[in-house]
């Protein structure tokens, strides 16, 4: 496709980090499909080179790299593999996460304890290590995915919410820290019909108690990061972006 002239990523280098499924698949995709190479990182290697395959058929540069997104030590290898492959990151998203459901009282603590690494210790730890560079550099942008659960009441995931509210407070604070080299900012998604859906009551994939009385379809979180992304939100860092169908 032909890029708008707003959306245009020819040369840009974008890694998503949760990018062979879900909002962060279809992300991966649209950069790819707006000229930018990019960094397919999850757990699984195969599916991240399933996606790096369909972009590098756009006659797009793609790596694979497998790497848990909680463990600093797998992110130092990320981060290695991506400059030596690519020479910088000019785009980070921070997708990867997980929101298992468990009443507070009976968490126990190496759950309490991975879903606080995977939603806020490792992404902090890639953005951190990622911003310096990019300050360093030519500079860059960074997109932390959050959730209304940060936002909101939402039993049963009270370590995940807390995850997601702290990411929100890390996304102003390196915001002022590495700007104005480095532009940070958050997507809040609400309720998607990702394949976290499929364990949903049926009623609930049709209908959510939001504005737009319905969940949202992946390909709608596309704009947002977009948007984040492009050179032409210059003036925009620090901010917090919800994609949610009007939650309360």
């Amino acid at each position: 496709m032909t890029p708008d002239p707003l959306f245009d990523f020819t040369g840009k280098v974008a890694l998503v980090t949760g990018g062979s499924r879900g909002l962060g698949y279809r992300m991966v995709k649209a950069f790819a499909e707006r000229g930018a190479d990019v960094i397919v990182a999850s757990r699984k290697l195969d599916n991240c080179e399933t996606i790096a395959e369909e972009c590098r058929a756009l006659g797009r540069k793609a790596l694979a790299h497998s790497a848990h997104c909680g463990r600093w030590d797998e992110i130092d290898g990320l981060i290695a593999a991506s400059y030596a492959a690519f020479g910088r990151v000019d785009i980070l998203v921070n997708n990867a996460g997980m929101s298992p459901s468990c009443a507070s009282h009976e968490i126990p603590e190496k759950l309490f304890d991975s879903v606080m690494n995977l939603n806020f210790k490792g992404p902090f730890r890639l953005a951190s290590q990622i911003a310096h560079r990019m300050s360093e550099g030519d500079g860059g942008c960074i997109i932390n995915v959050s959730s209304t659960g940060a936002l909101m009441a939402l039993p049963k995931v009270v370590p995940y919410g807390a995850a997601k509210a702290a990411l929100n407070a890390m996304t102003v604070s390196l915001s002022r820290e590495y700007g104005p080299k480095v532009r940070v900012n958050t997507i809040s998604p609400g309720p998607f019909l990702t394949d976290i859906a499929d364990a949903w009551e049926p009623w609930k994939r049709e209908v959510q108690p939001v504005a737009l009385g319905r969940p949202g379809r992946p390909e709608e979180i596309v704009t947002a990061a977009l948007m984040l992304a492009s050179p032409s939100s210059s003036y925009t860092t620090g901010a917090l972006v919800r994609v949610d169908g009007g939650q309360r």
